[in-house]
């Protein structure tokens, strides 16, 4: 497996990982993508991710645009961080009936 260092002119992503997968791109309308490799290391000082690459595998040229993804067995987990807690209080002078509670949840990159 050879190596690939991808240097980019903006600041890096912040939510990019060691062990995301990094992908490019040269269609317009982004309906071709081509897998680069797992990103091995990340130089934010520098702006430049280093990632695995095949050795016949077709290298991003200057213009791609490059993205990456995240693999679902190390970003989901029990609840380690942030929660909520939530109390509903009628201060009116009548009884209310409460019709429906909902919530949403997602996975975080963080």
């Amino acid at each position: 497996m050879d190596e690939i260092t991808l240097i980019f002119p903006e600041p890096i992503q912040v939510s990019v990982q060691i062990g995301d997968t990094a992908y490019y791109t040269n269609d317009p309308n982004g309906e071709t993508i081509k897998k680069i490799g797992v990103i091995t290391a990340i130089d934010y000082a520098n702006n430049s991710i280093t990632c695995e690459i095949q050795p016949a595998a077709q290298r991003p040229s200057l213009t791609s645009f490059i993205l990456f993804s995240k693999t679902n067995s190390t970003n989901i987990n029990s609840l380690t961080g942030y929660y909520l807690n939530a109390q509903f209080r009628n201060n009116s002078l009548n009884s209310v009936e409460m019709f429906s509670v909902g919530t949403e949840i997602f996975e975080s990159s963080k």
